[in-house]
């Protein structure tokens, strides 16, 4: 304990059943499932939801195309409840781009797994909005604005539950007037569902060793903006991918176009986490792709209204950590479940919640507390999750490996080989993690990116203010060196400082002063999309949450 927490008053304390951290797809989807049978076998169980976003869904953004197959298992009447999934998708297109055309890439030649037919455009945030009103009507209790910023461990270390951050710290540390200490959420297991690198996962996994005798998992960075369309241009259901240009062949990721909505389309770019030139900017190859011959018309007249931008875990089947820790379970993306080809994880997310809900409430059924939630590790083994990445984990690998081209035939042809013979058991690992991948800015030139028009490419700044980013400036800075000289002394010299290019948000930067140059963090822009967390080459950054509430404020992403 700090000096300064001695000075402070403890914390008050809130005794429930099951914590669960985060109210994304799979937080909620795990409290409504333990409601849910608490009520099929007549007994209660007491269910709290921590949100560090001002509201459910102010920090969740997705493309999103959703297979409702997690809907469907959870709420089976969601049609009839009013779900807020009105766009299904009506055709499906797969593009590959040179410099100044596209070839489209034949649907027959897909694995059936790649088809969309069934699936639905959402704004994945308002599908959480409207899943959290079905918690909260059951009963479960959903706090916004409540940021878990620390766990909460016995003397044997099992998890107890969680804390909540301190509000009102200045950018010392030191409470300012309105300070309120965090509160103490306890429970008989804690179920973590933070998202993609959350901090409180990234702390368990190397706690508990959960990713020993695991392929380090893989990222990418996707990067959004949301478009209002002439009605003219407007195609409900269209989902049209594409990759190739503007990224080279050693470079791996790709666009995504959905229309839906009341002539709304969601523009999304993806890069992987593993490229290697130090000079690529993510957001500045969303700008460039949008001025591509086959893209630009098809935007001609719209307005930008959203912008946002998170980070994608990539590794897949042979990337997903041991899920279980003494008192409680990692969920959804904090897991790694996203099926990388299919770019959907929202799915995966859900049913991985249903299948910890129902391990934890047999487990407090036959009053256990605080122990490993075996069953729901089990349940994983012969899921439909499990089923789902199993069939694309060599995807990856050869992506990387082969570049673009010939990776994505050969990746092509391993889904299909798994669909046809699903008792293949090969798999293929990634190597190194992402931040290692970097090679020195001296082997490559820097990238001349084109200047913004504001009309159809856009700068950071103006990016971010459309995020609806907001935090308060006097208060702790949540993006952490452990060292603050390696930005300049060794970052710079060597790969260029890349923090400068890979965040999407202008929070790093190199300025100029009297003394030299030097590492700015520029805090209260960041978009919470932890890019910097997986790239910095020197593993020099450590992300934490901010003050609760703070962050962007999402609409329609």
């Amino acid at each position: 304990m700090s000096e300064q927490d001695t000075q402070l008053p403890e914390r008050e304390a809130m005794e429930f059943d099951v914590v669960i951290v985060g109210a994304g797809p799979a937080g909620l989807s795990a409290a409504i499932r333990l409601k849910q049978l608490a009520a099929e076998k007549d007994q209660d169980i007491s269910v709290v939801v921590l949100e560090k976003g001002s509201e459910v869904g102010a920090h969740i953004l997705s493309g999103a195309v959703v297979d409702p197959i997690g809907l469907d298992t959870l709420i089976p009447d969601w049609r009839e409840k009013g779900a807020p999934l009105d766009t299904p998708v009506t055709d499906d297109r797969f593009l590959y781009l040179r410099e100044k055309s596209a070839i489209r890439l034949p649907n027959f030649a897909m694995p059936p797994l790649m088809n969309n037919h069934g699936n639905y455009i959402v704004s994945l945030g308002n599908v959480c909005r409207w899943l959290g009103e079905q918690a909260e009507e059951l009963g479960v209790e959903v706090y916004p604005g409540f940021a878990a910023s620390e766990l909460v461990t016995d003397s044997e270390g099992s998890v107890i539950g969680v804390a909540t951050g301190d509000m009102g710290l200045d950018s010392r540390g030191q409470p300012k007037p309105g300070f309120e200490r965090g509160i103490e959420l306890h429970g008989k297991y804690t179920l973590i569902a933070e998202g993609v690198r959350g901090s409180l996962a990234k702390r368990l996994i190397r706690a508990f060793h959960l990713n020993e005798g695991r392929e380090p998992q893989k990222y990418g960075i996707g990067i959004k903006e949301l478009w209002e369309l002439p009605p003219e241009k407007h195609q409900p259901g269209l989902v049209q991918h594409t990759l190739g240009w503007p990224l080279d062949d050693r470079t791996g990721g790709g666009s995504f176009i959905y229309h839906w909505g009341e002539n709304l389309a969601s523009v999304g770019f993806v890069v992987h986490l593993n490229y290697e030139n130090p000079y690529i900017s993510p957001f500045d190859e969303l700008q460039r792709f949008k001025t591509h011959p086959s893209i630009a018309p098809m935007l001609e007249g719209g307005k930008r209204i959203g912008y946002g931008a998170r980070a994608i875990s990539e590794g897949g089947y042979q990337s997903v950590p041991q899920l279980t820790f003494p008192g409680g379970a990692l969920i959804g993306c904090s897991a790694g479940f996203v099926n990388v080809p299919r770019i959907k994880g929202s799915h995966n997310a859900m049913l991985s919640g249903i299948l910890a809900a129902e391990a934890a409430f047999e487990a407090v059924s036959e009053g256990r507390a605080n122990d490993r939630l075996e069953a729901y590790e089990r349940a994983y083994e012969t899921s439909a999750i499990a089923k789902d990445l199993k069939k694309v984990r060599n995807v990856k690998p050869l992506l990387s490996k082969f570049g673009t081209r010939l990776g994505t035939v050969l990746g092509g042809m391993d889904m299909w080989v798994n669909t046809l013979i699903p008792s293949l058991s090969y798999t293929l690992g990634h190597g190194k993690p992402d931040h290692e991948t970097l090679k020195p800015a001296s082997e490559f030139q820097p990238i001349e990116y084109p200047k913004p028009d504001g009309v159809l490419t856009f700068d950071r700044l103006s990016s971010v203010y459309l995020s609806g980013t907001n935090h308060e400036e006097d208060q702790p800075v949540h993006l952490q060196l452990s060292d603050e000289s390696i930005p300049i002394e060794e970052n710079l010299p060597k790969f260029d400082e890349p923090a400068q290019r890979y965040c999407p948000a202008a929070v790093y930067e190199v300025v100029s002063t009297e003394n030299g140059v030097k590492f700015q963090i520029n805090a209260q822009n960041c978009v919470h999309c932890k890019t910097c967390d997986i790239k910095d080459p020197a593993q020099n950054i450590n992300w934490v949450p901010p003050e609760g509430g703070g962050g962007p404020n999402y609409t329609n992403l």
